[in-house]
Order: structure tokens, then C-alpha cells, then sequence
């Protein structure tokens, strides 16, 4: 009887325990930690992503959070010891990275409903080849290039007349960077607190496309081959010089992060005429230039609907075939003038290889990348969308340009290779030493540039080798 009794007391207590541990676990849930960028944080996207998935799956057990890092936080040290994400949103040269240590899952793509939706030379950017096998890493969600914003109430009255040498409709200053240059100058003679163009010329995504122009490129090979390192090739001095030259038309903020850090609000107030980003800023150039109306007397409709009128985003200025902006020529002659390629990216979503949940996170990036996700980031945040069906205004300047530099090759997508994370140091560092020196004493000649490209291919290889 006691042995009864004793085995069904013992039965009891297994079948208690039985019954709290799938309680815990159903209470518990999934849970899925999101990485993604500031922008989205800020602009309040990543919230509305994040409620509506959960919303969808609410009654599923699992739950999609921020996972409250640092949106350049590092898998491949955070991974391993639990620290990392689930599912991370970067650039196509942060997330490739990744590859070669197995940091990130291969995602079979021809699978997915957004295969057809996206190009191919969107998908190339995650494509990598592993143990004799060609597999993607990452799902496309816009295309990132720098282009050009002004404003247009900023533009001479005079403009059609004197800065529309080739008729075309288009002022000069903002087509062509020989007339851009004078028009800054101009600008800065006339009151030396405001700028034309003006822009953090130490940012290498922004400035790499001067050197690219004149036939730099990062990595040999079709930018595979890092044992070659081309930043210092062909004529790549003569982006140098724009770099420099450009430099004499600024201050000391040329030469840190002023431009990039206040570019929306100097350009809301007249500080400065033109600046360079990308288009998941948009939105902030907007929203800063119609509070500035809106501090002038205007009402929040009007304020909204000059800032759209006035905030132009175009193409980057062409440049000289001879690589001089500070000698005008004919803008009517084609012949003299080239295309500026641009260095440019491919964000999207991977998912970690430490994650516990493969399924769920595979589910949540199928989610955010599907086309009512991708159309609310547009619209929130300005982007140009990888997904053909969620170009909402095909017309846009933003999206044209982007899309045909990315077909033509004018838009250099930066390196998927695991050695790109060497580039960006050295490269910062040799701008910054050409920048100061262009806003400062201007002791450089084209040779000495040479000499500090040569210098920028020698950091490489040894940050390369540091790395390895």
C-alpha cells in the first residue's frame, strides 16, 4: 500500500512538473531579436514592423523585438556567446562579411515570393560562392547610392539665363561640377558663413566615386580579388584633386563629421545650397525644410508642400574628362564630360547562425521584405525599394537615376567579401588628410596626392593582413 501510495505521489509530482515546464514554454514563447538601422528606429518604422508582425502571429507563441544594440554591432563576436540578433538589417558588405566564418545562414531564395520581384543584380550583392556551391545570403530591401539635393529657391533668379548654358532647363551648377564649383565659390565670396555644396569629404561611401570616375576600384576581379587593391589606379589622382579642390571651397568641417551631422538642418536654413546623401534620408531634408517655413509664418500645409516643391533630388554632377573643376568649359559638348559613378550598396535583411529559431526568423525576413513591409519603409523613409512592385512612383527622380546607374554600372556596388571591412579605416583616413590640407594650408600637389593614394593601398594590405 505504501508503494502504491508512494508511486502515485511520485506520478503526481512528474505529471506537475510536466504541466509547469509546457506552461512556462507557452508563456514564454518565441522570441525574435531584430537588428536594425537608426533611421528605422528614429523614424518610427522598426515599431511599426514590429507590431504588425506580431500582430499577425499573435496567437502563435512568438514575439519580434528590437534587439536594443548598436546598429553596427559585430555578429561575428556577438554571435557565438548569445549576444547577437536573430535577424540583422545592413548594408550588403556589413552582412556578407559574415560569409566566410559561417556567421550567416545561406537563404534559398528561389523559394521566396519576392524571387521574381527583385533583380538580378540586386540578388548579386548576397550571392557568394561557398565550398564549391553558389548561395545568397541576404534578401534585398532598397538600393542605396549617393545622389545629389539642393535647394531650388536657392538658385540665382538669373539662373535660366546665366546658368543654363546649354539650354536644357537644368542649371548648370547642379549638371555639371566645373559650375558647381564657381557657383560655391561665389557663394562663399559673397558671405563667408554660407556654402554652396558642402559635404563630410572623409566619408568614403559619399567621396569613393571621384576616384572610381578616373579608374580606381577596390578590389580586383570584379571586386573579389583582394590582392588587388586598385584605390590608387589609373587616374585615380585626379578624384583626388576634385576631393581637394572641393575642400578649398569649405571650412574644417569639411574634414569631420559637421556636414554629415547637421547636412539637413544647414541645408533647411540656407547655410548650405547642396549636399550629398542617400535617399532613406529624404524624409529629414523634408520634414527640417518645412519646419523652416513653417517658423517663417507659413501654416503646416503650405510649410509641407513648399518643402516638397523646393527640396530637388537628382543625379550626381557630370565630371571633366580631364579632371579639372576648377577650369570651366563648354557644357554643350558632351565630349568633355563623363558620368560620376557613385559607390553604392545594397541593404537588406540575413539571419544569424546562432539564432535558435530558423524557421520563425526565416518567416519574420519573409515578412519585411514582402511588398505592403517594403512599400510603408518607402513611404516612411524615403528609400529607393529592390521589389519592382513596390515602386510606388516609378517616375520618382530618386528611383530612375538609382535603377540606371545600378544597370549601367555608374553605381559600384561596394565589395560582398569579408576583407571589405579593411577598406573603410585607411580610406577615411586618407581623405581626411587630403580634405584638411584642401581647406587649410593647400600644400598638395597632384603628385603628393598620388603619393597618399599609393600610401591608402599599402594600409589596406596590411589592415587586410591584420584582419586574416
Amino acid at each position: 500500500m505504501k508503494k502504491t501510495l508512494s508511486l502515485i505521489l511520485t506520478l503526481l509530482l512528474v505529471a506537475c512538473v510536466a504541466v509547469t515546464v509546457v506552461s512556462c514554454e507557452k508563456n514564454d514563447g518565441i522570441v525574435l531579436r531584430i537588428l536594425e538601422n537608426d533611421t528605422a528606429k528614429d523614424k518610427g518604422y522598426l515599431d511599426y514592423l514590429l507590431n504588425a508582425f506580431n500582430e499577425k502571429y499573435k496567437d502563435s507563441g512568438v514575439k519580434a523585438v528590437d534587439a536594443n544594440m548598436d546598429e553596427y554591432s559585430n555578429l561575428e563576436d556577438d554571435g557565438p556567446y548569445g549576444y547577437g540578433p536573430d535577424v540583422l538589417y545592413q548594408a550588403n558588405d556589413i552582412l556578407m562579411k559574415y560569409v566566410k566564418g559561417k556567421h550567416i545562414l545561406p537563404i534559398e531564395i528561389d523559394k521566396l515570393e519576392s524571387r521574381e520581384q527583385i533583380p538580378q543584380n540586386a540578388w548579386d550583392a548576397y550571392k557568394a560562392d561557398v565550398e564549391g556551391r553558389t548561395v545568397y545570403c541576404g534578401i534585398p530591401v532598397n538600393v542605396q547610392q549617393p545622389l545629389l539635393y539642393y535647394r531650388k529657391d536657392m538658385l540665382p533668379a538669373n539662373w535660366q539665363t546665366e546658368w543654363d548654358k546649354n539650354n536644357n532647363g537644368i542649371p548648370d551648377m547642379t549638371e555639371f561640377w566645373t559650375e558647381m564649383y564657381y557657383y560655391s565659390k561665389s557663394i562663399r565670396e559673397a558671405d563667408s558663413t554660407k556654402f554652396g555644396f558642402a559635404v563630410n569629404l572623409t566619408d568614403q561611401y559619399f567621396n569613393s566615386g571621384f576616384l572610381f570616375s578616373y579608374g580606381a576600384y577596390v578590389f580586383g576581379n570584379n571586386n573579389t580579388n583582394d590582392k588587388d587593391i586598385g584605390m590608387a589606379s589609373g587616374n585615380a589622382k585626379l578624384g583626388a584633386k576634385i576631393i581637394w579642390d572641393l575642400a578649398g571651397l569649405m571650412d574644417l568641417k569639411c574634414a569631420d563629421e559637421s556636414f554629415t551631422n547637421a547636412r539637413t538642418t544647414m541645408l533647411a536654413k540656407g547655410t548650405i545650397f547642396a549636399n550629398i546623401c542617400t535617399p532613406d534620408i529624404t524624409t529629414q531634408f523634408l520634414k527640417d525644410l518645412a519646419l523652416e517655413y513653417k517658423s517663417q509664418g507659413m501654416s503646416e500645409s503650405e510649410a509641407e508642400a513648399k518643402a516638397q516643391e523646393n527640396l530637388v533630388v537628382t543625379a550626381l554632377p557630370k565630371l571633366p574628362q580631364n579632371g579639372d573643376i576648377t577650369t570651366r568649359q563648354d557644357v554643350s559638348d558632351e565630349s568633355l564630360w563623363i558620368a560620376q559613378k557613385t559607390m553604392g550598396g545594397i541593404n537588406g535583411y540575413g539571419i544569424s547562425s546562432y539564432t535558435e529559431h530558423r524557421d520563425w526568423a526565416l518567416k519574420f525576413v519573409e515578412f519585411a521584405t514582402g511588398v505592403e513591409m517594403v512599400s510603408k519603409r518607402q513611404e516612411m523613409l524615403g528609400i529607393v525599394p529592390a521589389r519592382a512592385d513596390a515602386l510606388t512612383d516609378s517616375s520618382d527622380t530618386a528611383t530612375k537615376v538609382t535603377f540606371s546607374n545600378l544597370n549601367d554600372g555608374t553605381l559600384v556596388v561596394m565589395p560582398s567579401i569579408s576583407s571589405v571591412r579593411a577598406i573603410w579605416a585607411p580610406i577615411k583616413t586618407c581623405y581626411k588628410t587630403i580634405a584638411t590640407d584642401g581647406c587649410g594650408e593647400r600644400t598638395f600637389t597632384v603628385d603628393r596626392l598620388q603619393a597618399e593614394l599609393n600610401n591608402l593601398v599599402k594600409n589596406i594590405k596590411a589592415q587586410i593582413e591584420t584582419l586574416q
